[in-house]
């Protein structure tokens, strides 16, 4: 059974990837309901931008912060960008920084550079060269690093 359970998934998955999403929400509805945060992150994306779905910013909120919570680097990524967005929730710079460092420092450059960005920018928060700096070189982008 367990293997029928991996497939069920990974065809999920593949749904989502190849775009098919109504699919996915057939295959990935059951593994986000019982907290399998690859699920739920996909199913955020699904009920944020109506793909194969209603709408749902609560929803996709709730699915994305449960993802973001087991560690899922990219539901945090993409956490961060609610918060700072102020998309499926309100806006909130402090919880937005909190979010992209954890996947930052799990090594997500995406989150890397946009850390580099708010700090060098003080959106949201002081404006700190040194972390804008450090996170630049961190994501790879050491000219960028240099430049400030």
């Amino acid at each position: 059974m367990i293997e029928d359970r991996d497939v069920n998934l990974r065809s999920g998955i593949n749904a989502f990837e190849s775009r098919h999403f109504a699919l996915a929400l057939k295959f990935l509805s059951p593994f986000a309901d019982a907290g399998h945060a690859e699920a739920q992150y996909r199913m955020a994306i699904m009920h944020q931008n109506g793909l194969g779905i209603v709408a749902n910013e609560g929803m996709a909120y709730r699915n994305m912060k449960a993802a973001a919570e087991q560690g899922l680097a990219l539901a945090q990524h993409g956490l961060g960008f609610m918060y700072m967005e102020g998309e499926c929730t309100e806006a909130d710079a402090g919880k937005a920084v909190h979010w992209f460092a954890k996947a930052a420092e799990q090594g997500l450059v995406g989150s890397q550079a946009t850390l580099a960005r708010i700090y060098g920018e003080g959106l949201g928060v002081p404006v700190d060269l040194d972390e804008a700096r450090k996170w630049y070189r961190k994501a790879g982008f050491d000219d960028l690093a240099d430049s400030i």
